[in-house]
């Protein structure tokens, strides 16, 4: 964890950020939301640290869809909120319904606006009729949403009733490109509410462990795929 490496050296958090990422790019690590595992962790890795670093090099590959001036919407997706580390383009607005985003670790050049609303623990989700009326006042050039599921039958799915609405607007309420992060563990899975049907979704952003029927069932359903690799990133 960053803070826990900042402690322990004496030094500042974006100094920490900066040499985390300097051996992230010489292949010695791969950061995560918060930290870094290093690529030659083992078992413990493989578990959910792998999965952390599917989501990381998910959230990675959106950050770099995003462009200088973008205004996007963030859901309450762990993923998508991983996506804050990784912008680099300059005077960004995030409009997100994600309260745990007032911990995250944002750069300067990216500016929050909560939507408000009724807060859900534990996930710290901002929902109710007041988020949706602040989302219906707003178009964002780009959304990332994060979901529970997504598959060629169920559509983009989600396990929070009180989500699924929100995450329909910020699907809707889009000028340009829409993205689905999804891991391979939530490809061709179905949760209990759905925020789209398949037929809205233009580009899913998954891994490269992704059921592989189940990808070309959702690219012959005409959405585009990319799945990122651990040992590549274009």
């Amino acid at each position: 964890q960053v803070e826990q490496l900042a402690s322990r050296f004496g030094v500042s958090p974006i100094t920490i950020r900066r040499d985390l990422q300097y051996l992230e790019d010489k292949k010695k690590l791969v950061r995560f939301y918060g930290g870094a595992v290093l690529c030659e962790a083992k078992e413990e890795a493989r578990g959910q640290s792998e999965i952390r670093i599917y989501q990381n090099l998910i959230a990675r590959y959106a950050a770099s869809l995003i462009e200088d001036g973008d205004t996007i919407f963030l859901n309450t997706s762990s993923t998508a909120l991983r996506i804050l580390q990784y912008v680099t383009s300059n005077n960004v607005t995030v409009i997100t319904n994600n309260g745990k985003v007032i911990y995250a670790d944002c750069p300067e050049n990216v500016n929050i606006i909560l939507t408000g609303g009724e807060i859900r623990y534990p996930k710290e989700a901002l929902v109710g009729d007041y988020a949706i009326r602040n989302l219906q006042t707003v178009f964002a050039k780009k959304s990332f949403i994060g979901c529970s599921g997504i598959s060629p039958k169920s559509g983009v799915t989600t396990e929070n009733a009180n989500e699924a609405s929100i995450n329909e607007l910020m699907l809707k309420r889009v000028i340009g490109r829409t993205y689905i992060l999804a891991d391979h563990r939530k490809i061709g899975h179905s949760s209990s509410f759905t925020s789209c049907d398949i037929n809205t979704v233009t580009n899913v952003i998954t891994d490269e462990k992704a059921p592989i029927e189940v990808v070309e069932a959702l690219r012959e359903a005409g959405v585009e795929v990319y799945q990122v690799q651990r040992d590549v990133f274009n």
